[in-house]
């Protein structure tokens, strides 16, 4: 089958990605009739009748069933058809397939550029179209529209991971940590991977080849509210399926305000907009605590945590979180030197909490010198 697109499949690395493999020098066509327009609220475009406007294109040729069956995948769970059309090429007019988007379809602000996409998006679409090929068996249409959102924030988790320093550790190469095979992932909103890794030994030589497994998670902003003027904190109070799993006898905690950080959303943006939604708070300023693995061994969870400098006039608990996504929480405005007593008797036992409030207690001086 001949396609023809106008969008982010013009992108090499992403149509390979999509269709399972190097396609075939692609052919520059247009689409006359129509324009390509960013979605709104949204970097992709999409393509709309538009009169004296034509759409700037490539077909790529000889697309074989298995390939228009990923390529169907990927477009069709957001409700993209495919019809065919007429574009002219050097050689003269053909007819193609052309995936044309939902009529609901409504056009953002500005033009759609692929080189700017390229440049701030190509790499983590590359990784999202990765991992949702790599489920076996694959997603149908509803769930891989319903897995998109998360698929996408550990694709941006993943763009976003740099090495930080190493003074006293080992310095890394590229080679000294390999991921020799992997089974199908498992898990429809988390993730569970099982792979082979082999690694750099410190006395030289490399390892033998291990079977590990590993929760692949997202990366989160995690925040502390403290009003340095009151020296009080607001604690976030839910109940908790880890705790339940272990057999904990009070699965509810105490815990700061936390949230996953969205494709395309910075660790601050996303720390600001949790306290909004989660406990109503406007952050007048957030101070940076440090960012961190939770659990390298098993996990690629990555938390930016934050103190939010806020006022807490509160004195007693209040409801907080959003109906629509099934948060029931109460806040619960609490005195810093209380909220320590908490930590003391383990009834505060979850680790960012702790490390926020002793990051404060070590700052505290300045925050409150400043207040």
């Amino acid at each position: 089958m001949d396609l023809f697109v106008y969008g982010t499949l013009r992108s090499e690395d992403l149509m390979a990605a999509v269709s399972g493999g190097a396609v075939r020098d692609p052919v520059t066509a247009e689409l006359r009739g129509y324009g390509v327009f960013p979605v709104e609220g949204n970097v992709v475009p999409f393509i709309a009748p538009q009169e004296g406007a034509t759409a700037q294109g490539l077909i790529y040729e000889g697309l074989d069933d298995q390939q228009m069956a990923r390529l169907d995948l990927y477009e069709g769970a957001f409700g993209y058809r495919v019809v065919t059309v007429e574009v002219a090429t050097a050689a003269g007019l053909r007819p193609v397939q052309c995936y044309l988007p939902p009529q609901e379809f409504a056009p953002g602000a500005g033009t759609w550029s692929l080189d700017a996409w390229e440049e701030d998006q190509r790499a983590p679409a590359v990784l999202a179209a990765t991992e949702l090929f790599s489920y076996d068996p694959l997603p149908s249409f509803a769930q891989a529209r319903a897995m998109w959102p998360m698929i996408e924030a550990r694709a941006w988790s993943r763009h976003r991971a740099k090495a930080a320093p190493a003074t006293r550790r080992y310095t890394s190469q590229p080679a000294d940590f390999q991921i020799t095979g992997a089974r199908a992932p498992q898990g429809r909103f988390f993730r569970f991977e099982s792979v082979d890794v082999m690694h750099r030994r410190f006395t030289g030589g490399s390892s033998d080849v291990l079977v590990r497994e590993a929760f692949v998670g997202i990366d989160a902003a995690v925040v502390l509210p403290y009003d340095p003027a009151r020296d009080k904190v607001l604690l976030v109070e839910q109940a908790r399926l880890g705790p339940r799993l272990r057999h904990d006898p009070n699965p509810w905690m105490l815990e700061p305000v936390a949230g996953i950080v969205d494709a395309r959303e910075t660790p601050q943006a996303a720390a600001l907009r949790e306290c909004k939604e989660e406990a109503g708070l406007i952050v007048t300023k957030l101070e940076e605590a440090g960012a961190f693995y939770v659990s390298p061994g098993a996990s690629t969870d990555y938390f930016y945590t934050y103190v939010g400098l806020c006022d807490l006039p509160q004195t007693e608990p209040y409801p907080g979180g959003l109906e629509d996504e099934a948060e029931d929480l109460r806040l619960h405005p609490v005195g810093f030197d209380d909220a320590l007593a908490l930590a003391d008797s383990g009834e505060i036992a979850t680790g960012p909490a702790l490390f926020l409030l002793y990051w404060i207690l070590r700052h505290k001086a300045r925050l409150q010198g400043a207040a």
